[in-house]
């Protein structure tokens, strides 16, 4: 068992199948399957799990988000939030860019995602990353600059590890997710890779392919974290644990009087839109802990 953090949370790493994709312009049809009805293997009882949406509000209501569909989609995105905060992206070719990683609790809140956003990425301008539960599969929306779309789905290639790094008292977190296309769109399939070199360096490698034909490099993306390092060093933040996400809070927000930390402006978001919720949750996890 490999125990994660992100930014400082733990978690155990989703065993995924290989990857398998859609397009864009298939994403209605392709999130049909993240509709279907599983069995939960504690209760018996059929659920159904709802796909990541791109749109600004959301159609889920926080009563209406299931709990448990929530929290498996959260437990399997854990691994990922060394992802959080803002990045220096050095591609092989063309400007430098400023990609940043945030939380997005509140499009779709039975699917809480990962948002890459760039001003300058010259094929990524943005990105939601999430888990689909039903397919035991990862999925990434991406919107180029030009507006078009692809859903492209995957997996963990290099399997999620904490290493030592030079300093030996911080792990660093090692791992690679490859997403594809799969259906080929006029011909052409697109592939996506993040991988994860320690705490605050990442490449984003985005391959491209005619026909049947190899994939080819069309560009690589070496990434480092700006400034203060949001990477895992701790299993405990104690109370300065975002509210959100459980990894390491950065800024706080308050309610009725009292303060909470939060990692990124998603998680403030998400909080200030329904603070009695993550309140309850948060007061809940607490007296689980002390069980």
């Amino acid at each position: 068992m490999i125990w994660i953090v992100c930014c400082g949370c733990q978690s155990q790493t989703p065993t995924a199948p290989a990857s398998s994709t859609a397009t864009t312009s298939a994403a209605e049809n392709s999130t049909a399957a993240a509709n279907d009805e599983e069995e939960s293997a504690t209760t018996g009882k059929k659920r159904k799990f709802k796909p990541v949406k791109l749109g600004a509000s959301s159609t889920t209501s926080a009563a209406e988000a299931d709990p448990v569909a929530t929290e498996s989609v959260l437990s399997a995105m854990q691994p990922l939030q060394v992802l959080l905060g803002q990045w220096n992206g050095t591609p092989r070719k063309g400007t430098v860019d400023a990609p940043q990683w945030v939380w997005d609790f509140q499009s779709d809140r039975a699917q809480p995602a990962l948002v890459f956003k760039s001003e300058k990425n010259a094929l990524v301008r943005e990105g939601h990353l999430t888990f689909l539960p039903a397919e035991q599969m990862y999925q990434f929306a991406w919107t180029t600059p030009e507006g078009d779309k692809r859903l492209l789905k995957g997996t963990f290639t290099k399997p999620v590890q904490d290493v030592a790094g030079d300093d030996s008292k911080k792990l660093q977190r090692t791992y690679k997710l490859t997403l594809a296309e799969a259906e080929p769109k006029e011909g052409e399939q697109w592939q996506l890779a993040i991988e994860q070199i320690e705490n605050n360096r990442y490449v984003l490698e985005i391959d491209r392919r005619r026909g049947k034909g190899p994939y080819q490099r069309i560009d690589t993306i070496n990434t480092l974290r700006e400034g203060t390092s949001f990477a895992i060093s701790d299993t405990d933040y104690g109370e300065q644990t975002c509210i959100i996400s459980q990894g390491k809070g950065t800024s706080t927000v308050s309610y009725k009087g009292k303060s909470y930390y939060v990692c990124c402006s998603g998680c403030k978001a998400a909080f200030e839109e329904d603070p009695e919720r993550w309140i309850a949750k948060w007061e809940a996890r607490k007296q689980a802990m002390k069980k």
